[in-house]
């Protein structure tokens, strides 16, 4: 049986979603980390960086194995499956080259800026800026890609799509105030929005965990 600890965030849907994909049997434990459960010892003998989401698979080759951070979990998912991420080639490198690229700059940006310019009290101006101006940046990116090509590694529906909608979703509700002028200029960007939202099992991911 395969183990999801997650919570309502854009990174903690994105196992969800593909494991709803996937049809496979698994069992949610939510970590509510605005009650510090992520600070668990329980939890941290899964996820030692104390950051959800994270994944036990207790069938998994040589025995039960733990990981954390939602690429690697959205990536072992794909290969032990063989589903949503190419097996080799091209393909396989542009669904990685994008997964990458939504961890390590559209995931934290948005996150950045949904922080100073929603949560936080105390408004800071240029950090606002800053990564209002990084977001616009990054979404464009994201818009000139998929004015060519319907999914983000190209033809075919993947991971790296998975791991982009929650936070690209978030971009248009939770920061739609400081996002506004950037997203009105970014068709492509509503283009696919609307065709990864349709699909039934991302529906349901994105209702998970329900608490």
């Amino acid at each position: 049986m395969i183990t999801l600890y997650t919570w309502t965030t854009p990174n903690g849907r994105k196992p969800a979603i593909l494991l709803e994909e996937l049809g496979v049997p698994y069992e949610v434990k939510t970590i509510n980390i605005g009650k510090d459960e992520q600070f668990s010892p329980d939890f941290l003998k899964v996820s030692p960086n104390n950051k959800i989401p994270a994944l036990v698979d207790d069938e998994a080759e040589g025995g039960p194995l733990s990981i954390f951070e939602s690429g690697a979990i959205l990536t072992y998912l794909a290969e032990k499956y063989g589903r949503f991420l190419a097996p080799s080639g091209p393909a396989r490198f542009k669904a990685l080259e994008w997964l990458h690229w939504q961890i390590g700059g559209l995931g934290p940006m948005l996150g950045q800026l949904g922080f100073f310019a929603v949560r936080s009290d105390e408004k800071a101006p240029l950090a606002i800026t800053r990564f209002t101006e990084e977001a616009d940046r990054l979404l464009g990116v994201m818009d000139r890609r998929l004015a060519s090509v319907p999914y983000l590694a190209g033809d075919e529906y993947s991971i790296a799509d998975i791991a982009a909608y929650p936070w690209t979703e978030a971009a248009t509700s939770f920061l739609k105030e400081p996002l506004a002028a950037s997203l009105a200029k970014k068709p492509a960007i509503h283009r696919w929005l609307k065709l990864i939202g349709e699909r039934p099992a991302v529906q349901r991911g994105m209702k998970i965990p329900q608490v």
